[in-house]
């Protein structure tokens, strides 16, 4: 045993644990070790050197593993790797699936109510952030939905291709847009729009509007999303039922043009304030009539109105404005959407990370952001640049050793 480095890890190890106000029990419990056991490691009378032990008091200690080691230490998140471990059987189903080639698949023997239970766990998958098990059960998922409709007809065959629709959206959609596989989104946005056309709806022809909107916005293209989105918009508007859901659609497509204002760098920067500032007050107005809804599968209402001032704000650089415009907001409202939830703590940790002096609330609210949705802030590129930004800023003791952590467990090399 190297003495000298058996030392030095245990100084280290009970540094980070009192640090963390634990006690040697608590420690050893939550690593699944015995007391014993961490009591010489600290000692310096054992040798940490099993790569699983240590990424284990890591983990429980929320610290990079080289703050215990002194030594580079591969990133791994097991979560988001079986998320993209999925995507190649996803990617085969979709490419194989269309309304003119329907899967060689008999059609499930079950009522249309369980498919729409099943669409509705899968949403609830994408809305909690659990990318791994939602990525490996679609595929099963879409190939007997397109069954079922083949198999259908009349009345029953629209029911089926509304589901269809819904499955695409966003659980599939927004999935593969947030892991970063553009080119698979726009496929599922382009095989549920096969599905709309034939049910020749126009809420539903918007609908496929607004999730077109947010593939053309991860693919670079500010200006043709917030064309898409319009024209949706203009659609909507122009065939407006009485229904909240409707007017739900319509909140929803003022947020996500706001949004494609916010990226458009070729517009100048007081019209694009004042272009999301006309969208935003169009969605607030929206939201005062729906209240909370949970329609199409979203999270339309006030709670996600105040998130996206807070996001929008942080995408103008008007980095004090969406803080005070987080003050009030209540993301826990949402309490089905941990996803959004964890958008609102990280956009307000990006806010922060560039108001001097609060850096530290930065990282405490990054961590809070990983803490409820770790497998979306983990795949979040501006999570990413955000922890690289702040690694440059002096930081107390504490947020710095945090940060630390965070860059380690999203895969920074630090």
């Amino acid at each position: 045993m190297n003495e000298e480095r058996a030392r030095r890890i245990g100084e280290r190890l009970r540094s980070a644990r009192r640090q963390r106000g634990m006690s040697l029990r608590n420690l050893a419990g939550l690593a699944g070790v015995s007391v014993g056991y961490l009591s010489m490691v600290e000692n310096g009378q054992r040798l940490l050197d099993r790569s699983s032990l240590i990424a284990s008091f890591a983990e429980v200690l929320q610290i990079a593993p080289s703050e215990l080691t002194g030594q580079p230490f591969a990133a791994v998140d097991p979560h988001t790797s079986a998320a993209h471990e999925a995507v190649p059987a996803l990617r085969l189903t979709l490419m194989g699936l269309t309304m003119a080639a329907p899967p060689d698949r008999r059609a499930p023997q079950v009522p249309a109510a369980v498919l729409s239970e099943r669409v509705a766990k899968a949403n609830r998958l994408y809305h909690g952030a659990d990318y791994a098990t939602l990525a490996a059960g679609l595929p099963t998922l879409l190939a007997d939905l397109h069954a079922a409709a083949e198999a259908a007809d009349g009345a029953g065959r629209r029911v089926l291709l509304k589901l269809l629709a819904d499955a695409y959206h966003p659980a599939c959609t927004l999935l593969l847009k947030n892991l970063g596989y553009t080119d698979l989104a726009f496929i599922a946005v382009t095989r549920a729009a096969e599905a709309i056309a034939e049910l020749d709806d126009p809420v539903y022809s918007a609908l496929a509007g607004f999730f077109h909107t947010h593939v053309l916005m991860a693919a670079g293209s500010p200006t043709q999303a917030l064309a898409q989105a319009t024209a949706a918009a203009n659609t909507l508007e122009a065939n407006l039922t009485s229904t909240d859901d409707a007017h739900a659609l319509l909140g929803e497509l003022h947020l996500i043009s706001a949004t494609s204002l916010t990226l458009d760098r070729q517009r100048p920067g007081n019209t694009r304030t004042e272009d999301v500032r006309g969208h935003l007050k169009e969605a607030d107005k929206l939201a005062g009539r729906t209240g909370e809804t949970q329609a199409w599968h979203l999270n339309f209402g006030p709670t996600n109105v105040g998130i996206h001032k807070v996001s929008l704000n942080t995408d103008l650089g008007r980095h004090g404005a969406a803080v005070i415009a987080g003050d009030g907001v209540h993301p826990q409202t949402l309490a089905e959407a941990p996803g959004r939830q964890a958008a609102f703590h990280a956009d307000l940790g990006r806010s922060l990370a560039h108001l001097r002096g609060r850096e530290a609330q930065a990282v405490a609210a990054l961590l809070t952001a990983e803490e409820i949705a770790p497998q979306r802030i983990h795949a979040s590129a501006p999570v990413r640049n955000t922890v690289e930004f702040l690694t440059d800023r002096q930081l107390p003791a504490h947020a710095a050793r945090d940060l630390r952590g965070l860059a380690h467990r999203i895969g920074l090399p630090l």
